[in-house]
C-alpha cells in the first residue's frame, strides 16, 4: 500500500474529506515551506524556514541572486537533509515574484526530480 499524507495547504477534496497526496507531492511540499516560511513565523520552531519571500523586494543584482542561492541551500540541507539531495537551486527575481528552481534526488529511492516554486510578492 502506498503512504499517503495531507495535502499542503491543508483543504478539502471532492468528497469533502482532508485532502492526501502522495510521497512525491509531499516531499514538495515540504520544500515549499522550507523556502517560503520567514523565521519567526512557526511559533515552536523559531528558526524554521529561509525567509525567501522578504528577498521580493530587494533590487536585483548579482550578489543578491548568489546569496540567496546559499540561503536557499543551507535551509533545504538544515531542514530537509534526511530525505533529499539538494543537486542545484537557481534563484529568479522579478518585480513583483521570485522564482526558485531546485534539481534534488529523493535518498530513499534515488529519483532525480526538478521543481520549480513561484511566489508572489502579495503573499
Amino acid at each position: 500500500m502506498a503512504a499517503t499524507f495531507f495535502d499542503f495547504p491543508m483543504h478539502l477534496d471532492g468528497r469533502g474529506r482532508t485532502a492526501v497526496t502522495d510521497v512525491d507531492d509531499h516531499v514538495r511540499d515540504l520544500i515549499y515551506q522550507v523556502l517560503f516560511t520567514a523565521p519567526g513565523e512557526r511559533v515552536n520552531r523559531p528558526d524554521f524556514g529561509c525567509g525567501l519571500k522578504q528577498l521580493v523586494f530587494l533590487p536585483n543584482s548579482d550578489a543578491l541572486a548568489a546569496s540567496t542561492q546559499q540561503l536557499v541551500q543551507g535551509a533545504l540541507l538544515r531542514w530537509l537533509e534526511e530525505l533529499i539531495v539538494v543537486e542545484s537551486v537557481t534563484v529568479t527575481p522579478s518585480d513583483a515574484s521570485l522564482e526558485v528552481a531546485v534539481t534534488y534526488t529523493r535518498r530513499d529511492t534515488g529519483t532525480r526530480h526538478q521543481d520549480v516554486f513561484t511566489r508572489e510578492a502579495s503573499r
